[in-house]
Formats: structure tokens, C-alpha cells, sequence
């Protein structure tokens, strides 16, 4: 019955995660996109004190719960294991602690926390890891579907859906994500839950305060006949079924050992019980362990942090054709900025580096598909934004409605319109009256702050083609000018960002 309620929330959890991220229209964040706000590393960051102590609190009563049900991570890992079991009547078997390993990995990942080195940060978290999963895989896929849906219902003349682009943001957070489900596939076919008892940094901590909670999984010796059935069911491998003892600080309370023990020698109770239990009995004779114990395969651990240095894809130049063949133009670079550009919330480039777990919640609510993961080696899978395929509309907040760790903060329409993230640079070589010596005015016309006002080119001759003058005291860093200028393949005019932010 316990292991029943156990699949039931995960499941409803799992489930509800994997719709936040594939939801391109934020829509269901407003019901559920609390579910994110409770992951124990983004409420860590966001300082969310309640969460953390919930989290505490519940792990010191029931064990890792949060494991088993709460995080996606642990959940998608239970997926491939049921499928990496099926026809294997005996699939796992114990092992003893990598302790040196969990708490290495945790020390560095708390060093590289605390120096600001987001990337190695976003490479081991494991509800982050998870999100680029669910962004760069499956969401594509529940893109073409709503496309897919969108045709049809055209043809019958309805609206229902509508089409949606599909692309690629980041090449190096794909690989990274395809990397994740490799890794994640090979540890987890094999021996369930190996990456939650040895390289994960929110298991370990969590495992930690587990050898205390109140129920755990205990053995009576006294009904066990050593069958080792509990031991070869446990995908955590921390059942000894020899030694009659469960380590609770890898035991992830999935139920599975309950269910299987035909001699109801396990029991997941309070501790006090099994005290009792064990003062009351006499000592325990040795017994022979008949079943099997197959050595644990040792993994390859792969740390992808230097060698991900690679830039964004790229647009090639490449020749269109418009207006019936007769201009031909090149397709737009990316402008090559000194500072990077981040969302309005954020607050500095500073605050985004020490609080993003690269989850890419964000980019993936994003309706104008400004936010792309960064390719920079310190701020790797980090949002920053880009103007080619829109620009930030003023009225739109969806990216600060939900992160949930605090990089991005919530902030309100009204105040979206006046923090500046970044001004407008004018490139004289590049404008349209300059080089073609034809009228244009693109960026002063769709200013939504008029930050941008069209002169004369000669102060001299009024009459001559008008040229952008930039008020940067006025502008906001929106892109609505870069996004719309004609000039190809680099833009007349492009935002630079701030390092911190300010209001105007």
C-alpha cells in the first residue's frame, strides 16, 4: 500500500515538472509552478527559508521522500531502471557506501558554489539536469506535435492551436543534456539509483540528515530467513541482507523491499520500534547468505565542464532571395557583445551567476525567444538574451513569474519599463541612409521608450538623410531596435548590456 501512494505522487509530480518545461505558453505555471519552487537546490539559492526547512523536516521524519517523489531527476532514474529490470527476476545487489566519493563531490560542489562558478554548479544539479533534459529533448517534440495539430486544425478552420518555431538554442547545452540521459541511462539500467548515492549533491546532503529521520526501513532477524530477495529488489543497494542492516543515508524509501519480503521481516516504522525490537531479542545467530552478490560495475564519470567551451551555433551566411528574387540578402549575424545581456529582475549579471541552476524554466516560457542558454565557459547553460528572433516586450514577465531560484525576480510590468538592462549602440558603417542612401527610421519608429530620434546626417543641410541619435539615459536595453534594422548581415544598431542594473 505505501509503495502504491509512493508511485501515485511521484508519478502526479513527475508528470506536472515535465509540463512546466514543455509548456511554451507559461500557462500552467500559475497552478503548478510551485512545484519548482520547491526543489531543494533552487530554494537553497533563493534563500526560501520555509521550503528548505519543509524539506529538512521531512526528510528527518520519513527519510528521502524527496528523492523518491519530489525530485524529477529520481523519478526519471526510476523509469529507465523499470525498464533496465524488466526480465531480470534478480536485478540489483549491495554494496558498501562510496562515502569518499559522495562527500568529495559535495565539497567541490559546494567550493564551486561559493566561487561562483555556475557552470559546474548547473552540470551536478540535479533538478537543472533534469530541465535541460525535458528543454532540449523533449519539448522540441511537443512543439512539432502542437504544430502538427495546428495544420490539421487549420484545414477544418479552426484556431485552436497555432504554430510555434522550432530550434535549436544552444548547441552546447543539447550536448550537455544528451551527455545527462547517457550517463543517466547506463548507471541507472544497471543498478538503479547509483547517481543519487554517489555523484549527486542534493542526495548526499539529504542522505546525511536521513540517518536520523524518525521511519526507517528496518529487518527483524528473527522472521528473516536470508533469502536476500529484499537485497537483489533494492535499487539504492543498501540493503545487507547478510549483515541484517539498511543504510539509511542511500535508502531512498521507494517501498520496493516491502513489497517483495514474503516473511514480513521488513517494516518501514519509527525507530524507537526497532530499538525495542533489537534490546528485546536474543542475539542474532549467523546465517548463510544464499543468495548471489554480483560486484558493482564501475562507472565512468563524466565531467563535461572544460571541454564545453563552445560557442552558440551560429547563423551561416547564407543568400536569400525576397521580393520575387531581385534583393538578394544575407542572413544576420549574432552581434558580439563585451557584456552580456540579462532579463529585467535579474538585477546584475552578478546575481544571475550566483543564484542560475541552468534549469532553462526560463527559456522555455520565453514568447519571444530572447533567453538562449549562454555558451561561455563560467556561465554555461545560463539564460542570456539575443535580439535575433525578437526582442523583450515590455509588457511581458514570464521569465521572472518562473524562476525559481531567485537569479530572476519577480517584477511587475510598470517596473519592467523602466530598469535599464543595457543601451543601444549606434554603427555608423552599417545604417541603411549610409551605405544604400535611401530613408529608413525602422528603430526610432518601434522605440517603445523614443530613446531614438532621427536627425539630419548633415547638420549643415537639413534636407539630408536622417541618421539615429541615441538618448542612452532613456533606453531600456528592450532590442526592439536591433531586432527590426534591415542591415544585414550586422546590425546598425545593437544593445550592449550592464553589468548591473538600474532604474530610470
Amino acid at each position: 500500500m505505501l509503495r502504491k501512494i509512493r508511485l501515485m505522487a511521484a508519478t502526479l509530480c513527475f508528470v506536472l515538472i515535465t509540463l512546466l518545461f514543455l509548456d511554451f505558453t507559461g500557462t500552467l505555471h500559475g497552478w503548478f509552478g510551485w512545484l519548482a519552487k520547491i526543489q531543494f537546490l533552487p530554494a537553497v539559492l533563493a534563500l526560501n527559508v520555509g521550503v528548505v526547512l519543509l524539506l529538512i523536516l521531512l526528510t528527518l521524519v520519513f527519510g528521502r521522500i524527496y528523492c523518491s517523489v519530489i525530485c524529477p531527476l529520481g523519478v526519471f532514474q526510476d523509469v529507465i531502471a523499470r525498464f533496465g529490470r524488466k526480465g531480470k527476476k534478480l536485478p540489483y545487489s549491495y554494496s558498501p557506501a562510496l562515502s569518499w566519493l559522495r562527500y568529495g563531490v559535495l565539497a567541490v560542489f559546494v567550493a564551486a558554489l561559493v566561487a561562483g562558478v555556475g557552470s559546474f554548479v548547473a552540470l551536478l544539479a540535479p533538478y537543472s539536469a533534469y530541465g535541460r533534459i525535458a528543454n532540449s529533448l523533449l519539448q522540441p517534440l511537443w512543439m512539432w506535435g502542437n504544430n502538427l495539430l495546428a495544420y490539421l486544425a487549420e484545414r477544418m478552420d479552426s484556431y485552436a492551436f497555432y504554430e510555434v518555431d522550432v530550434w535549436m538554442k544552444s548547441l552546447p547545452t543539447l550536448l550537455v543534456a544528451v551527455a545527462t540521459v547517457v550517463v543517466l541511462f547506463v548507471l541507472a539500467w544497471r543498478n538503479g539509483r547509483t547517481y543519487c548515492n554517489t555523484i549527486c549533491p542534493v542526495g548526499t546532503v539529504l542522505g546525511f540528515i536521513s540517518r536520523f529521520s524518525l521511519y526507517r526501513i528496518t529487518i527483524d532477524t528473527e522472521k528473516c530467513n536470508s533469502c536476500g530477495l529484499c537485497t537483489r529488489q533494492c535499487k539504492a543497494a543498501c540493503i545487507d541482507g547478510k549483515q541484517h542492516k539498511v543504510d539509511g543515508s542511500r535508502c531512498v524509501v521507494c517501498m520496493n523491499c516491502l513489497d517483495v519480503c514474503r516473511k514480513n521481516a521488513l517494516s518501514y516504522a519509527p525507530v524507537w520500534k526497532a530499538k525495542k525490537q533489537e534490546t528485546d531479542r536474543p542475539a542474532a545467530e549467523d546465517k548463510t547468505n544464499l543468495s548471489r552478490r554480483r560486484a558493482l560495475s564501475t562507472t565512468a564519470l563524466v565531467l563535461m565542464g572544460g571541454a564545453l567551451k563552445a560557442q552558440e551555433k551560429k547563423v551561416e551566411e547564407v543568400e536569400m532571395k525576397r521580393d520575387g528574387g531581385l534583393a538578394p540578402i544575407k542572413e544576420r549575424k549574432e552581434q558580439e557583445r563585451l557584456t552580456p545581456i540579462v532579463p529585467p529582475g535579474a538585477q546584475s549579471i552578478r546575481n544571475m551567476r550566483q543564484h542560475c541552476t541552468a534549469c532553462q524554466l526560463c527559456v522555455s516560457v520565453c514568447p519571444s525567444h530572447v533567453l538562449r542558454p549562454s555558451g561561455g565557459l563560467m556561465t554555461l547553460m545560463q539564460p542570456e538574451m539575443s535580439y535575433e528572433r525578437g526582442y523583450c516586450r515590455p509588457e511581458c514577465t514570464k521569465c521572472s513569474e518562473v524562476c525559481p531560484a531567485g537569479a530572476i525576480l519577480p517584477i511587475t510590468k510598470e517596473d519592467k519599463s523602466s530598469v535599464q538592462i543595457g543601451h543601444a549602440v549606434w554603427v555608423k558603417a552599417n545604417c541603411v541612409p549610409i551605405t544604400d542612401g535611401v530613408e529608413c527610421g525602422n528603430c526610432s519608429r518601434h522605440c517603445p521608450t523614443n530613446a531614438i530620434e532621427m536627425v539630419a546626417s548633415d547638420p549643415a543641410d537639413p534636407k539630408s538623410l536622417k541618421i539615429p541619435a541615441i538618448n542612452v539615459e532613456r533606453c531600456i536595453g528592450c532590442g526592439a531596435c536591433e531586432n527590426l534594422c534591415p542591415s544585414r548581415p550586422l546590425t546598425a544598431i545593437y544593445v550592449e548590456g550592464h553589468e548591473r542594473h538600474r532604474v530610470i
